[in-house]
């Protein structure tokens, strides 16, 4: 089944202990994009200014993202740079041009409009409720969003999140949206507002979900050596949603199994810069990784 995406498509300049890339590709869009591909067809919803490069979009093109909803605007694409210290869990931004992301206003055409999963990349909360309002027969609808939103349009969030049937955010995020130290709190909180999962992202520390009845932790792969974690959340909705559709249910099961897929994909994407590594990821790679994260989560009380 097809997954539908609205988010962002950028140029990052990112700096971390390991080395440096000036303007590659990036963008929440991109990085969901490219992951979820490697499990199903995405249509992809974005803007990007007269200056981006045409090889970025071959790339996603080879990828087999549809890009007949990425707006292509005069004017400069947006961009982003970033640092980050031996602490990979923490981003420090240099330098934010919305550029034409500023007046970026979602446009869905009308085959989109039947995406049976949909994924509401970080934006405007007011712009994910819009794309909700136009696609009313999804059957699964994801959400993730970040502090800035938290602060500044918590009444307009707090609307999308009850639209939607699953929400990712980092620890902190539940934390400052719940006004609570306690995760569990947290979790019960946002789903009371209508939510049937919340996924709560702790970086290296893996994830944890909560739903009304239903507890699950997984760890994150553990690796010698990450290069650039820029990617990694929405690499991992990518997996997430990716092998949901592929699977074409929202059983308990599948959402467990969803975010191990999330877990090996972003333990791929961190492995290089930019993209580079989702555009080699093979499916015996993944199987192995996953087979690895079973074996190693594996508890068994038998004597």
């Amino acid at each position: 089944m097809s997954v539908l995406v609205v988010g962002s498509v950028a140029l990052d300049t990112v700096q971390t202990p390991f080395g440096r890339v000036v303007e590659a590709l990036g963008g929440s869009a991109t990085y969901f994009s490219l992951a979820a591909s490697l499990y199903t067809e995405v249509n992809l919803v974005a803007v990007v200014g007269s200056d981006f490069p045409s090889s970025h979009t071959a790339l996603l093109k080879e990828a087999g993202v549809d890009l007949s909803g990425l707006q292509v605007c005069e004017g400069k694409t947006f961009r982003w740079a970033g640092q980050y210290d031996f602490d990979l869990n923490t981003a420090h931004t240099l330098d934010t041009q919305l550029n034409v992301f500023a007046t970026f206003h979602p446009e869905l055409p009308d085959a989109y409009k039947r995406s049976p999963f949909v994924f509401l990349a970080n934006i405007d909360p007011d712009l994910q409720y819009e794309v909700l309002q136009q696609v009313t027969g999804a059957r699964v609808k994801v959400m993730d969003t970040m502090n800035f939103w938290i602060e500044g349009k918590r009444d307009a969030l707090t609307r999308t999140i009850s639209a939607v049937d699953i929400v990712l955010m980092n620890e902190a995020e539940v934390r400052q949206y719940a006004n609570t130290y306690s995760l569990v709190a947290g979790a019960r909180k946002i789903l009371a507002l209508g939510p049937q999962a919340l996924v709560v992202k702790k970086g290296e520390y893996g994830c944890v979900m909560f739903a009304d009845t239903q507890y699950f932790v997984a760890p994150a792969y553990p690796l010698e050596q990450v290069k650039d974690p820029t990617g990694a959340g929405d690499s991992f909705a990518g997996g997430f949603i990716g092998h949901l559709a592929r699977a074409g249910e929202l059983t308990p099961s599948a959402i467990k199994q969803a975010i191990v897929h999330g877990s090996v994909i972003a333990s791929f994407a961190v492995e290089e810069f930019s993209v580079s590594r989702l555009r080699s990821i093979l499916p015996e790679d993944i199987a192995r990784r996953y087979r690895e994260f079973q074996e190693f989560t594996c508890f068994d009380d038998r004597k």
